[in-house]
């Protein structure tokens, strides 16, 4: 009854929030499934059934007041909300690709059938896209602002040209990877369609790989990036800060990561905290979809094609090396060889 009431509100499917710096991936979750159910238990109850008893009672008789038997209503209490407590207790909420606690920006949900769809959106293999900024002049152990200090460095030879010299270098060595992982022929025409429908990706888990990264802001000591990846974490992309600044012949450390996109989400379509309630969260999901929908076909029919392509071709090979193999069998020739 509790998931057939849960579905009437039309709590099934994706949405977005933002989460903010400072508070975990899974606290976040919590504190959405928290609101949920306190609106959800707090719509109308229905009625609680009622009982008939025969209880004892006096009228007035000829000899005075007689006990007598009256029937009577009475509710029954083992399903009264009093005594059963809340209706729901629990909201299975899925999460998607989760954040640090550093970190900030767009966290996808997905409750009843949206639990489906964040695997879905995980086997996609989505893109997701972050803005880092940067301090040059400094070096941490754990590579962000607030780590243990380690190095003090100069940064005046520092230039947006070489910064944006070394992201080159990063993408084009990115790409290059991108392409190993993909197992595509870049001669085929199959490339050719996937590279403009921008669906060249693994089939599979990788190592992060970087598809673009390019420089938004540059105003010594501080710079901003704009990094669209794969297979990330927030702690890869403080490193890669890290790593430019060394490329730099300086020192580099990580203020601020913040997603901005995750697959097709964008911080558009992500809730803000004050923004956490039933009416907000039921209409995101119903406004996003048709989107969501068609996303998912387009991006996992393209690794199902993919995947039976290579099928065949694995099979075809088998075949031919059978067909090889017993002919050498067969032939004299090859034997007198």
């Amino acid at each position: 009854m509790a998931a057939r009431r849960v579905a009437r509100t039309g709590l099934n499917g994706l949405f977005a929030v933002y989460k903010p710096p400072g508070v975990a991936s899974i606290r976040v979750r919590d504190i959405v499934e928290t609101l949920l159910l306190k609106e959800l238990n707090s719509l109308e109850q229905p009625a609680v059934q009622q009982q008939v008893r025969f209880l004892p009672t006096t009228i007035e008789g000829n000899a005075g007041k007689e006990l007598t038997l009256a029937v009577t209503q009475l509710p029954v209490l083992a399903a009264h909300p009093l005594v059963r407590g809340p209706e729901l207790t629990h909201l299975k909420i899925g999460a998607g690709h989760r954040l640090d606690t550093k970190s900030s920006g767009v966290f996808v949900l997905g409750v009843g059938h949206g639990n489906k769809l964040l695997t879905d959106m995980y086997n996609a293999h989505l893109t997701r896209a972050y803005t880092v900024r940067g301090l040059f002049g400094k070096a941490t152990d754990d590579f962000s602002d607030t780590g243990k200090l380690i190095e003090k460095t100069t940064f005046d030879h520092v230039t947006r040209d070489k910064l944006e010299r070394i992201l080159a270098v990063i993408q084009g060595t990115n790409h290059k990877a991108l392409l190993m992982y993909s197992n595509i022929d870049l001669k085929t025409q199959e490339a050719y369609e996937l590279a403009i429908e921008g669906l060249i990706r693994p089939m599979e888990k990788t190592p992060p790989l970087i598809t673009a990264i390019r420089c938004l802001q540059f105003a010594p000591p501080e710079f901003q990036l704009e990094i669209q990846c794969l297979h990330e974490t927030q702690q890869y992309l403080r490193k890669i800060v890290h790593e430019i600044g060394l490329e730099l012949k300086s020192t580099a450390v990580c203020t601020q990561v913040r997603r901005t996109r995750d697959g097709f989400f964008t911080l558009d379509n992500a809730l803000l905290r004050t923004h956490w309630n039933l009416q907000n969260i039921r209409n995101s999901i119903q406004d996003s979809k048709i989107k969501v929908k068609l996303e998912l076909q387009r991006n996992l029919g393209h690794q199902a094609r993919s995947g039976k392509r290579h099928t065949d071709m694995d099979q075809v090979a088998a075949s031919e090396l059978h067909s090889t193999e017993g002919t050498s069998a067969s032939d004299p020739t090859h034997k007198m060889r």
